[in-house]
């Protein structure tokens, strides 16, 4: 490999990654001269087993998670509006 000097087959059982990605990551890092913002990144175990994902990726799916909760967020407060709007509507109509 780059830093470390070991064959990418041998590097690559470390992590647990296959020898063919290994490469890819390796290529792609020669190619470009340093790592590219797309390496991949291991999830941290307090997130949840996702795998793999690359570091655009993890990115973007925190901020789809933080995203998702703001909207469930506003779904509660529209079914509890809703819920008192029909309260209303019931007591109204008697």
């Amino acid at each position: 490999m780059t830093e470390n000097g070991k064959p990418i087959p041998e590097a690559a059982g470390d992590p647990g990654v296959r020898p063919g990605t290994l490469h890819s990551w390796v290529s792609r890092a020669r190619r470009n001269g340093s790592p590219s913002s797309d390496t991949p990144v291991q999830a941290s175990a307090g997130a949840g087993s996702v795998g793999w994902l690359r570091e655009g990726e993890w990115a973007e799916l925190e901020r789809l998670r933080a995203e998702a909760r703001e909207k469930d967020k506003r779904v509660r407060e529209l079914e509890s509006e809703r819920a008192v709007c029909k309260r209303f509507v019931a007591l109204w109509v008697k």
